[in-house]
């Protein structure tokens, strides 16, 4: 069974690889979103804006999957199910970790007044691939 301590897993979600967020629509349709991700102290983190579509989907239904791909080889990848806890407390240093993983610095769209959040994904399922 994979883990995601793994080595190749670990090498893949160190990398500012972004991965797609899957969660489900209020009428039961999927939103898939473009999400940077991290794998930091034992837990596996998002980060959005409070009050879009994707953490408004979260705060209903807990489920996600991460699918994260190898970008020389996107049959090389990552899928990751489970369920959610959230935090705005930790939201805004979150999306600066996050941004100086992917960026290089601290992140530089942040709006007056906006609130982040970030979900930590608790896995039910791990498959890694690599082809």
């Amino acid at each position: 069974m994979t883990a995601l301590t793994d080595t190749d897993v670990q090498a893949l979600l160190s990398a500012p690889n972004c991965a797609v967020l899957s969660t489900q629509n209020g009428n039961g349709s999927i939103l898939s979103t473009v999400v940077w991700i991290a794998y930091e102290d034992g837990e596996l983190f998002v980060n959005s804006s409070v009050g879009r579509r994707w953490p408004t989907n979260l705060g209903h239904d807990q489920h996600a999957t991460v699918v994260v791909m190898n970008p020389e080889n996107p049959f090389s990848f990552l899928e990751v199910r489970g369920t959610v806890t959230s935090s705005v407390e930790r939201g805004l240093d979150d999306i600066n970790r996050l941004s100086h993983k992917y960026l290089g610095r601290d992140y530089p769209w942040l709006k007056d007044g906006e609130q982040r959040i970030t979900f930590v994904l608790e896995p039910t399922r791990v498959r890694f691939v690599k082809q």
